[in-house]
C-alpha cells in the first residue's frame, strides 16, 4: 500500500516543480513509511510513498519504468493474481527486473493500453505517464477500495491519493464548495465524483481518467451486474459461497511482511478469521477493540471466534480522548466525514500495526448478502406499498405525518422505538426517497429548518438525493432489496465504509484487505436471489446457512450491533462543551451555513434527554473540525504547507 501523487503542466516547454512533487511526497509519508521516490521530467511529475508488502527489495522502488524509460507507473494497491498475469507477459517478450505487482501493470499497459484493467484482480488506484502519447492515464479499482483525487484548471492537472498532497501545490486555492457541503449534510460524506473542496474531483470506483493535451476524459469500465440471477438449491449456493470466499482469502494471504485480521465477532470478520485459519499454518493474529459501555462492545464474541479458532488474540478498551482524536480524524478524512465508526476504526488499525502490516477485514459482507436493518425495513415497506395500493392510502399516509409531529424523537437510534419512528417517516415517502431515510444524517424536512436562508440561496434548488435516486435509475436489479443492496455497492460502500477503512489503516501505514470485496466474488454474490439473503426479518440468510458448523451458533444467532461508538452518550456528557463552544461559537455561525436556534435546540434537547440528535450533531461537529482544519488558513493545512515546505528535499529517483 503506498501513497500516490503527480502534477502535468499542458505546456510542455514549463517544467514541473520538483518541491511541490516533494511537499506531495511528504504529506503522504503515513502512506508509506518505508520508501519514497520522484520522476520529473519537464512538464511532468510523478510522487510515490512506498509501504513495502511484496517484494522488499529497491528493486520494487517508484515511480517505475518500463524497459526503456518511455512508460512510468506510480501504483497504490495490490494485485493478487499478478503471480498468474507474468508468465504470459515474459513469453510476449517482457523483461522484468523485479517481483512486484506494480511490473506486472507497467507490461500489461505496454501490451494492451487501457484495457489492461480487465485483468486485474485487486484493489488499485494508478497513474501511468506515456511519454510517446504524452498522456497519462488514471485508474480507480472497480470497487472504490482505494482512493484517487484529481484537480485540473487551466495549466494543470494534479493527482493523489489524499487531496491534502494536491493541496500541497500553493498554487491549488483552498476554498470549501457549497455543493460539496450540502451533499455532506445530505448523507453525511461528499459522494464521488463531487469533493468539499472547489476544483477537486475524486474519480469514482470502476472508472479510469486520460489527460492528453489539456483535456480530460473520465471513462466507466465495470459495472456490477444484478440481472443475472440463478435458481438453484440452497446446498449448491452455499458451497460456492464457501468455496469462493475461502479462494478469496486465500489470495490475500500473499505477502512478505507479517500479516493478521480485525475481528469484531460478526459474522463477516468471523468467517475470514476462520478461513485464514484453515489457510495458515500457524496461529494468525486478530485484533478487537471495545468498550465500557456495555450496549456498544463486542468483546465477548471476537473472543469466542478466537478461542475456537486458535488465534493469537489482541484486544483493546477504548477510552477515547475527544481532545486528541477529533483533530487527528478531521486532518487524516481530507474532507468532513460523518461517520462516526472511524473512531473505532481508527484505534483498531493503531494497535493493530503494533503487531502486523496487513490486515484482513469483513467489509462489504453485509452489502453482499443483506445484513443491515434497512434492507428488512425495504422489504416490508415494499409488502406495505403493495397493501396501501387503494384510493385511501394518501390519507393513510397523511395520518403517520400527523402521528409523528406528536411523537418525540429520542433514545439511541437502534432502540426498537427509534427504529419504529424511522420506519413510518419512510412510509410517508416514495420507495426510494423512503431509503434516504434510513441512510441519511438528516431528512429533507430537518435539513430544511437547519440550513439557512442565505446557503439555501448559494446551493440552489437541487434535489440533494439525485445522486441516490440515480443510483436506483441506473439499478438492473429485478426488485428493490436487491436494488437497494446495489445502491449501497455503488454509494454507500465507497463514499463511507471503503474511505473510512482507508484512510484510518493509513495513518498508521496499515494495509487493510477485504475478501468479500473480490470483484469476482462481488458478481457471485450479485446472481444470489434477494429472497436467499433477506426473508422475514432474517438477514444473511444463506450466508449463515453455508457458514453453519463453521461458526459458533451464538455468532451466526447473535443480533447485529455494528461497529458503533457511543456518541449519544459522549455528546451528552464528555464532549458535551465541546460540542457547545465549536458549534455554537462565533466562528462556527460566521460561516453561515446554519439557523443558530436550530443548532441550539438540537443541543439542548440531546443534553437533556428529550431526543436524540447525536447522529446529527456529529455531522455537524466534524464539518466544522474540517473547516477550521483546512479552510481557515490557520489550521493544520496551513502548518502542514509550512513544515512541508521546509522538509521537502531531496529524494531518490
Amino acid at each position: 500500500m503506498c501513497g500516490i501523487g503527480g502534477k502535468l503542466y499542458f505546456d510542455p516547454a514549463r517544467p514541473v516543480e520538483r518541491e511541490v512533487l516533494e511537499r506531495m511526497n511528504v504529506v503522504q509519508a503515513h502512506r508509506g513509511p518505508d520508501d519514497a521516490g520522484i520522476y520529473c521530467q519537464g512538464s511532468v511529475g510523478l510522487a510515490h510513498r512506498r509501504l513495502c508488502i511484496i517484494d522488499l527489495s529497491p528493486a520494487g522502488h517508484q515511480p517505475m519504468p518500463n524497459e526503456d524509460g518511455t512508460v512510468w507507473i506510480v501504483f497504490n494497491g495490490e494485485i493478487y493474481n499478478f503471480q498468474d498475469l507474468r508468465p504470459d507477459l515474459l513469453r510476449r517478450g517482457h523483461r522484468f527486473r523485479s517481483r512486484t505487482d506494480t511490473e506486472v501493470i507497467l507490461h500489461l499497459y505496454e501490451e494492451y493500453g487501457v484495457d489492461c484493467l480487465r485483468f486485474l484482480r485487486g484493489m488499485f488506484a494508478l497513474a501511468i505517464w506515456d511519454a510517446s502519447r504524452r498522456q497519462l492515464f488514471l485508474a480507480r479499482d472497480r470497487l472504490g477500495v482505494k482512493p484517487l483525487a484529481y484537480q485540473c484548471d487551466a495549466e494543470a492537472f494534479r493527482f493523489a491519493s489524499e487531496v491534502k498532497a494536491i493541496l500541497q501545490d500553493p498554487s491549488v486555492e483552498v476554498r470549501p464548495d457549497p455543493a460539496g457541503i450540502s451533499q455532506y449534510l445530505t448523507y453525511g460524506v461528499v459522494p464521488a465524483p463531487g469533493s468539499a473542496f472547489q476544483g477537486v474531483r475524486k474519480l469514482p470506483p470502476a472508472h479510469y481518467l486520460i489527460c492528453r493535451d489539456g483535456q480530460v476524459e473520465v471513462v466507466r469500465y465495470w459495472r456490477l451486474r444484478r440481472d443475472r440471477k440463478r435458481e438453484r438449491p440452497e446446498a449448491e449456493w452455499c458451497q460456492e459461497i464457501l468455496a469462493r470466499l475461502e479462494e478469496a482469502v486465500r489470495l490475500r494471504l500473499i505477502s512478505d511482511v507479517p500479516l493478521g485480521a480485525f475481528l469484531s465477532g460478526g459474522v463477516d470478520s468471523s468467517a475470514v478469521v476462520a478461513m485464514m485459519s484453515h489457510a495458515s499454518r500457524g496461529a494468525i493474529k486478530t485484533f478487537s477493540i471495545g468498550f465500557e459501555e456495555a450496549d456498544y462492545d463486542e468483546l465477548r464474541y471476537a473472543r469466542l471466534v478466537a478461542q475456537r479458532f486458535g488465534t493469537d488474540h489482541h484486544e483493546l478498551v477504548v477510552r477515547p480522548d475527544a481532545a486528541a482524536i477529533l483533530p487527528r480524524l478531521a486532518w487524516h478524512y481530507d474532507e468532513p466525514f460523518g461517520d462516526s465508526s472511524a473512531v473505532p476504526t481508527y484505534y483498531v488499525a493503531q494497535m493493530t500495526r503494533q503487531y502486523v502490516t496487513v490486515a484482513l477485514n469483513g467489509d462489504a459482507g453485509d452489502e453482499n448478502f443483506g445484513g443491515y436493518d434497512r434492507y428488512v425495513a425495504t422489504r416490508l415497506a415494499t409488502a406495505f406499498d403493495h397493501a396501501l395500493a387503494w384510493p385511501g392510502a394518501d390519507l393513510f399516509r397523511r395520518a403517520i405525518r400527523m402521528g409523528l409531529r406528536v411523537w418525540p424523537q429520542r433514545g439511541r437510534r437502534r432502540s426498537p422505538l427509534s427504529r419504529g419512528r424511522r420506519f413510518l417517516e419512510g412510509m410517508t415517502e416514495p420507495p426510494e426517497r423512503r431509503y434516504a431515510r434510513w441512510l441519511c444524517p438528516f431528512s429533507d424536512g430537518q435539513r430544511g429548518d437547519l440550513l439557512s436562508a442565505e446557503f439555501r440561496a448559494a446551493i440552489g434548488e437541487d434535489d440533494p438525493l439525485e445522486v441516490l435516486l440515480a443510483a436506483y435509475r441506473e439499478s438492473d436489479a429485478p426488485d428493490l432489496v436487491d436494488a437497494t443492496l446495489g445502491v449501497d455497492a455503488a454509494l454507500y460502500l465507497p463514499d463511507d465504509l471503503l474511505v473510512k477503512v482507508d484512510i484510518a489503516s493509513m495513518a498508521h501505514s496499515l494495509e487493510a484487505r477485504s475478501p468479500f470485496l473480490d470483484h469476482e466474488f462481488m458478481e457471485f454474490a450479485a446472481t444470489i436471489p434477494s429472497h436467499l439473503k433477506v426473508r422475514g426479518r432474517a438477514k444473511k440468510l444463506i450466508l449463515k446457512r453455508a457458514l453453519a458448523g463453521l461458526l459458533p451458533e451464538e455468532i451466526l444467532r447473535r443480533p447485529k450491533m455494528g461497529f458503533g461508538v457511543p456518541i449519544d452518550h459522549w455528546l451528552r456528557h464528555e464532549l458535551r462543551d465541546l460540542a457547545h463552544e465549536t458549534l455554537l461559537g462565533p466562528r462556527c455561525l460566521h460561516r453561515g451555513y446554519f439557523r443558530r436556534e436550530v443548532v441550539q435546540r438540537l443541543m439542548d434537547e440531546h443534553a437533556r434527554g428529550a431526543a436524540g440528535w447525536h447522529e446529527q450533531l456529529w455531522t455537524l461537529l466534524m464539518l466544522e473540525l474540517w473547516h477550521r482544519t483546512y479552510v481557515d488558513g490557520d489550521g493544520e493545512l496551513a502548518r502542514q504547507r509550512r513544515t512541508c515546505a521546509s522538509l521537502a528535499a531531496p529524494v531518490t529517483g
